[in-house]
């Protein structure tokens, strides 16, 4: 135990000193963000609720693009900055933007589907939907307008924070738990989540995105790959983790051992 927590303590004593740069946006813009994510070229995308506001900006803190929208959205992911997928309940669409927040296509499912509560868009085709009013999982191809299939679902919506299909697996993040459920809505495990804000997978990995750490789904439990205490975003591309605190975005080289370990 003693090991464990020295081991624990060593790697938390790295990333609280190995910094490689503090990037340059204005503390305000950051104070006023509500979601942070950053692709694989080290650019970055800010949202605000309170304005509904998505920008863009690159590695050095220049602005590449804004959106306005006028209802909230929840960014799925920029892990393909070339299409960008954007969810709103409100709404009731899914929207693509390109990588100058241009937009690419609306999808909307108001008149085909009952309320869809959540998207997952799997690939430029198919998208999965949690449909409230039907209690149905279902797998949408938007390029031909088909349902390709549907699967009921036998519990309650609510408290949902986001979710992902995988290997004919659904993935529900809740308030309090991260769940995973089969096709036939069989609850396969669970497990105790607290401060988590998304899931995303790399590769074969799960990953819980949270406040101020990120954990990997390992043989049913979590394993803690980073933390910044005291910072109110977190997020990772495929080089670097990075942390939002004192109104200041900190980047860290991710040590390919260390989330092997």
């Amino acid at each position: 135990m003693l090991n464990r927590l020295l081991h624990f303590f060593t790697i938390f004593f790295f990333w609280a000193v190995a910094a490689q740069s503090v990037v340059s946006i204005d503390s305000v813009r950051l104070k006023d963000a509500d979601d942070l994510q950053i692709d694989d070229y080290g650019n970055l995308y800010l949202y605000k609720n309170k304005d509904f506001s998505l920008t863009k900006y690159d590695s050095l803190g220049k602005q590449m693009g804004k959106l306005m929208l006028t209802l909230p959205f929840k960014i799925q992911s920029v892990q393909n900055p070339l299409n960008i997928p954007l969810f709103s309940e409100n709404a009731q669409e899914l929207r693509f933007y390109d990588q100058n927040l241009n937009l690419i296509q609306t999808i909307t499912f108001r008149q085909k589907f009952g309320f869809v509560r959540m998207a997952y868009a799997e690939d430029l085709q198919v998208v999965w939907l949690l449909d409230e009013s039907t209690k149905l999982l279902i797998q949408y191809n938007f390029r031909q307008d088909l349902v390709i299939n549907s699967f009921p679902l036998n519990f309650d919506f609510d408290g949902i924070l986001d979710i992902m299909v995988f290997e004919n697996r659904l993935y529900l993040l809740k308030q309090d738990s991260f769940d995973v459920f089969d096709f036939k809505s069989k609850l396969l495990y669970r497990i105790q989540v607290e401060n988590a804000k998304r899931i995303r997978r790399e590769n074969q990995s799960i990953l819980i995105i949270g406040r101020d750490a990120i954990q990997q789904v390992r043989d049913k439990q979590l394993k803690k790959i980073f933390a910044a205490l005291n910072s109110r975003i977190v997020d990772k591309n495929s080089s670097t983790y990075f942390a939002v605190g004192a109104n200041k975005l900190y980047l860290y080289r991710i040590q390919k051992e260390q989330e092997q370990q």
